[in-house]
């Protein structure tokens, strides 16, 4: 019996190192991943140019080009108001010359002195006004075209003045009709009426040019503005819906199961490459309690077979203690080869529980990597952790795998789950016996095809769509969370995969699970 002690002794010993070299993996693996870290730091390394510095800077050049747009339209209409005023000023003007000639038509006509002086008095007025004439009216007249005004309108004057002199000198009157006198009046008014009325024209032809480019301008400057604000529009929508849309894509791809961290797309950093920040976080949170989900499903697993793993434990060590007492009582009277044969049953039942062991610890490792399995020997090691418990129940298991399998692509110890958890659940649905069949064939080019049928009590159907929720159950209270087929789903998908599920109340239940191909 001592012998018996020191190999369960034994067997717990190597249980236990396992133990907490699986813990010390699954604490490294916990460790966050360098890439993470440095994506997360090249996505906020970058030089800031935020998406409100944007708005901001569309919102001032709009801004400024109305601003623009404003003060050239203040500055053309500050111009056409001079033109205005020259206008007046110019009327003005040439009211005055054309009083003054109408007193010197009377004049020669009647011979009336007072309208001499009151021509006199009107140009008078006129070179006042030519005189006193403001900025503004002389810079848009030409120098030349003044200089040539004024000197007209002081010939006139003078010719006027001369005329006054001659009616105004002692003695005998003279005709006061003097022919040349008279022509050389009508020339330099005529000249001066001429000279403001070109001036006047002229400026209206200005004026009506100025006026259709600025219609034609404003017509361009409205169209300009028309497309910079679409293309400022379109620019700062892009530079939106873009981020977003990948960050639709990242949580779609986060949702598929991918958890590769996000790289940085732009230059520079803005609020999106806090969201990007955020979601790497997020995900590698979400993959980490997943991860932890998964191990807690793993260990559930592992105190529903307590039983079966007992069992499967104490008939080899009862083996070993029986052989090893034998052996021991009888050691004088055994022949050397059955010495030998004795020692060959006990290794074979050490080798018989160290597999039990074995299969336990692979199934509760928290490592995770892609490879290459056998459908067929991950399928068969999963049915060895449940064979107490299908021989407790009474139920007959049959598999059929197809010829020259391709191997899937995935990690052994998730799929192991899986399985495991699919065989669980057809066990309790079979407690009076029954059958579980499994069946491996190829489905298409891509993926393999698993069904595990079972003969249970089955699933209604307004439960099949539910099924794979998490925390839903039909089982009673405490007796099952509703997380085992939520993370067997998780698991699947996350390698590439799909599930299905099909019923029949008190007749059978056939999950088919789709895992891809190497």
């Amino acid at each position: 019996m001592n012998v018996y002690w020191f190999k369960v002794g034994r067997l717990i010993a190597v249980f236990a190192s396992k133990a907490t070299q699986m813990h010390h993996d699954g604490t490294q693996h916990n460790n966050m991943p360098d890439d993470r870290i440095d994506q997360d730091k090249a996505l906020a390394a970058r030089p800031s140019f935020s998406i409100r510095l944007r708005i901001i800077l569309a919102f001032l050049l709009i801004f400024c080009f109305s601003v623009g747009i404003t003060i050239g339209s203040i500055i053309f209409i500050s111009r056409l108001n001079a033109k205005f005023e020259f206008f007046t000023y110019a009327e003005n003007f040439a009211s005055t010359v054309q009083e003054a000639r109408r007193y010197e038509k009377n004049f020669f006509l009647y011979g009336s002195k007072s309208d001499l002086y009151d021509a006199l008095g009107s140009i008078h007025s006129a070179s006042s006004q030519l005189a006193g004439a403001p900025e503004e009216i002389r810079s848009i007249v030409k120098q030349t075209d003044f200089k040539l005004l004024t000197e007209d309108l002081r010939n006139y004057e003078q010719l006027l003045n001369q005329l006054t002199t001659k009616l105004s000198a002692p003695g005998p009157q003279v005709n006061s009709r003097d022919a040349e006198l008279e022509n050389l009046l009508r020339l330099h008014g005529h000249r001066i009426l001429s000279l403001a009325s070109a001036l006047v024209n002229r400026e209206r032809q200005k004026v009506s040019t100025a006026t259709r480019s600025y219609m034609l301008t404003a017509i361009f400057l409205m169209g300009v503005n028309f497309l910079a604000m679409i293309w400022i529009v379109t620019e700062l929508t892009r530079q939106i819906l873009q981020p977003l849309g990948r960050a639709v894509k990242y949580t779609q791809r986060f949702a598929a199961g991918d958890f590769t961290p996000i790289a940085p797309q732009r230059k520079y950093r803005d609020e999106f490459s806090d969201l990007a920040i955020a979601i790497n976080h997020m995900m590698y949170e979400v993959k980490e309690k997943q991860e932890q989900l998964v191990q807690s499903r793993k260990m559930a697993a592992v105190g529903t077979l307590t039983s079966g793993i007992a069992h499967e434990l104490n008939n080899p060590l009862n083996n070993i203690s029986l052989t090893t007492e034998a052996l021991i009582d009888g050691m004088g009277d055994y022949s050397e080869e059955q010495k030998l044969r004795m020692l060959q049953e006990i290794f074979t039942q050490v080798e018989r529980a160290s597999g039990t062991v074995r299969n336990l610890l692979d199934f509760t490792r928290t490592e995770y990597r892609l490879e290459p399995i056998s459908i067929q020997g991950l399928i068969q090691t999963s049915l060895k952790l449940v064979n107490n418990e299908l021989q407790i129940n009474n139920i007959e298991v049959e598999t059929d795998f197809a010829p020259d399998l391709a191997n899937v692509r995935g990690n052994f110890h998730d799929l192991q789950q899986v399985f495991l958890n699919l065989f669980l659940n057809s066990i309790q649905a079979m407690s009076n016996g029954g059958k579980l069949s499994i069946i491996v064939r190829p489905d298409n080019a891509k993926h393999l095809r698993i069904d595990v049928h079972d003969t249970g009590c089955g699933i209604p159907k307004e439960n099949l769509d539910r099924i794979f929720e998490p925390f839903f159950t039909t089982k009673e209270v405490g007796k099952g969370t509703g997380l085992g087929l939520s993370v067997i789903y998780g698991v699947i998908e996350k390698i590439g995969g799909h599930i299905k599920v099909d019923s029949e109340v008190g007749q059978w239940t056939k999950f088919s699970v789709y895992l891809p191909v190497e």
